[in-house]
């Protein structure tokens, strides 16, 4: 059976822990990393030497960073529309899923997620926090544009690169933010929240990280 591994709040773990439900393949989930610890422990090192998680485990095999765990579900998956076949169109399906965790990730998890959400108010750097959220808005403004006559970024069928980025949206959405008018971000959000897959993964409550930089 498949093994993930890692903390259902992690961002990153997210994405993966979608993929196994859009899927419907049979996993245990242990949650490691955060309050629940175990990341340093010399068997956690000897799957993941860089002691982070997702980790998934699959008999003998083990992989860890989120996007490559992603991209051998979907291979392993009969699901070609995931990441398609066609070395063209999986390109394209590549290169949204390296800009969403280069640019798009960076700006929202670190600069905006981490620099305001989750670092106390005292030592928050306002002026650093202000230039992501207008860096997220401008992003968010492209993929408006995108998705605009769309259901998915691709078409009519959801692949790899609506997950990478379609996990950002329900903390975007949720914390105290300026936010742009992305009226077809929103539409794509709403039927987001209509798939179980990503209400139970995705949208997990993350009031325990409010403030916090550690545990």
């Amino acid at each position: 059976m498949l093994t993930l591994l890692g903390r259902r709040s992690s961002f990153n773990v997210q994405k993966v822990a979608w993929l196994l439900a859009e899927l419907d393949l049979p996993h245990r989930h242990i949650e490691l990393g955060g309050a629940f610890g175990g990341l340093d422990t010399p068997e956690f090192r000897l799957m993941n030497p860089h002691g982070k998680v997702p980790v998934l485990k699959d008999g003998d095999t083990v992989l860890w960073e989120s996007h490559a765990i992603l991209r051998y579900l979907a291979s392993r998956s009969a699901n070609s529309a995931l990441w398609p076949d066609d070395i063209a169109d999986r390109a394209h399906v590549d290169a949204w899923m390296d800009w969403s965790q280069t640019t798009l990730q960076v700006d929202f998890l670190t600069g905006v997620f981490w620099g305001y959400y989750r670092t106390p108010e005292a030592r928050r750097d306002t002026r650093s926090v202000e230039r992501s959220v207008a860096r997220c808005a401008d992003h968010f403004r492209l993929l408006d544009t995108v998705i605009a006559d769309k259901p998915w970024l691709f078409g009519e069928a959801m692949t790899l690169a609506d997950i990478t980025i379609g996990t950002h949206l329900y903390r975007y959405f949720e914390i105290d933010i300026d936010r742009p008018n992305v009226p077809n971000i929103v539409r794509w959000y709403e039927r987001l929240k209509q798939r179980p897959a990503y209400r139970d993964a995705v949208m997990v409550p993350f009031d325990e990280l409010f403030g916090r930089l550690e545990y």
